[in-house]
């Protein structure tokens, strides 16, 4: 007789967002990877390892140690604490951090209004969980929606409505309807997510008019937007880059959340939020919403590490502050892959006068990603067989959309392969596309 173990829970007496495919969705496409570890990896968005160096990591540690002491007057074991012991919960490096912006981003800011965090992941964490006060709260959100944010919402029952994205990166008019449609049906929306630089998944980016008409449209409806920017260092060109939103921003609309992981190093795992926007407490005292955040943070992860901290602190002291010149190689790197990957395209899937074409992709002006459209529904099941008979991993986009509708459509990411893997894997993903055109007939769906 078979014995079964014993359960002392069931899902069901858990959190429900635990079930939801946005939780599930990144521990599914870690899985797949593993599984098929042979298979070239077009789906990680992880940065560019060939410039890693553990090396770096000691120096940056010790330049920023000898910045405490030199520079801001520490004693020795004063700074030796600051490094080693637990920290101040909004950060140690949150001066340079708005130094940074100040040099990078033209963002002027008050360093008391950042709070470094556990990766930018906690940073969208601690917004949604203070901005969600009472169940008619709802998160709008530009889909196709990076599925952490989608993820981090569900665990704070924060509803997500989705905003369509256009061909600019945010159809303001819909944007527009969004915001009244919430209200009309009594919900309170609080915030607008989005990447205007380089999004993920679609790549897509807004234009600097229409970040202006967003502010306005913003300040109309009195709606704050949350700006995600982890990609906008790699343009692939070297005109100057648009003005963030946080930049163009007069009266502290914007939320902005940053990331040092694909700036610096991904395994420091820091990341910030900048929430300069004045809270009125109950004893009348204003403070910013920085220090709200604060509070939740301190019972969540209580501080960030403060030696991985350092390492970020001391790689942007190295720098001047600027993340431009301590990118050059990572951004090269980074647009040469993405013009060998659309150039790749372009040569597997040649334009014909004579009939419509059967796949499409974006084109994006930097950044990882790229969008590829097919005449028929992409899901795990497609990726799964990718990877077992092809070789070749992607991501579904059906995972960055909050619905169960067929999606006929990948991404593809340049971010942590070579233009060697690149030409392979285009090779594998061809010859899967072309077998699914001859294999059935494009669906309906598409």
């Amino acid at each position: 007789m078979a014995v079964t173990a014993p359960v002392d829970l069931s899902v069901a007496d858990l959190h429900p967002a635990l079930g939801d495919p946005a939780l599930t969705s990144m521990n599914f496409l870690n899985e797949v990877s593993e599984r098929y570890p042979a298979a070239v990896s077009l789906a990680a968005g992880r940065p560019y390892e060939e410039f890693f160096d553990l090396a770096a990591v000691h120096r940056h540690l010790d330049t920023f140690h000898r910045h405490l002491i030199d520079e801001l007057g520490h004693r020795p074991e004063q700074a030796r604490r600051l490094l080693l012991q637990y920290g101040r919960t909004k950060g140690i490096v949150h001066h340079l951090i708005a130094r940074n912006l100040a040099v990078d981003e033209g963002i002027v800011i008050d360093p008391e209004s950042v709070v470094v965090t556990v990766g930018c992941q906690e940073a969208m964490f601690l917004v949604l969980r203070a901005l969600r006060a009472g169940p008619a709260d709802v998160l709008l959100a530009v889909a196709p929606t990076y599925v952490g944010l989608t993820g981090a919402a569900r665990l704070v029952d924060l509803p997500v409505w989705p905003v369509a994205a256009g061909p600019a990166g945010v159809d303001l008019a819909d944007l527009r309807v969004q915001v009244r449609r919430a209200r009309a049906a009594g919900c309170r929306p609080r915030a607008c997510y989005l990447m205007p630089d380089f999004a993920n998944p679609s790549g897509v980016s807004i234009d600097p008019d229409d970040r202006r008409r967003l502010l306005a449209l913003a300040a109309e409806e009195d709606l704050l937007l949350l700006e995600d920017n982890p990609y906008g260092l790699f343009h692939l060109d070297d005109g100057p880059r648009p003005p963030t939103l946080k930049a163009l921003d007069t009266d502290r609309r914007v939320v902005y959340l940053g990331s040092f992981a694909k700036t610096v190093l991904p395994g420091a795992r820091v990341g910030y939020v900048v929430a300069d926007q004045r809270v009125a407490g109950a004893d009348g005292r204003v403070g910013p919403l920085a220090d709200q955040l604060a509070m939740i943070k301190s019972m969540v992860t209580v501080n960030t590490a403060p030696i991985a901290q350092a390492v970020i602190g001391g790689r942007l002291l190295e720098h001047g502050c600027s993340l431009v010149p301590a990118n050059t190689r990572e951004r090269a790197a980074y647009a040469r892959n993405l013009r060998h990957l659309v150039a790749g395209l372009a040569r597997r899937f040649p334009d014909r006068p004579s009939r419509p074409a059967a796949v499409r992709w974006t084109v994006p002006a930097g950044g990882f990603f790229v969008v590829v459209t097919v005449p028929f529904a992409v899901d795990d099941a497609l990726l799964d067989r990718s990877a077992r008979d092809y070789g070749v991993l992607w991501t579904p986009m059906a995972h960055f959309y909050d619905n169960t509708a067929p999606v006929c459509a990948l991404r593809l990411s340049v971010s942590a392969v070579t233009p060697e893997q690149i030409d392979l894997g285009l090779d594998r993903l061809a010859a899967l596309i072309t077998d699914e055109l001859a294999r059935r007939a494009p669906s309906s769906v598409c």
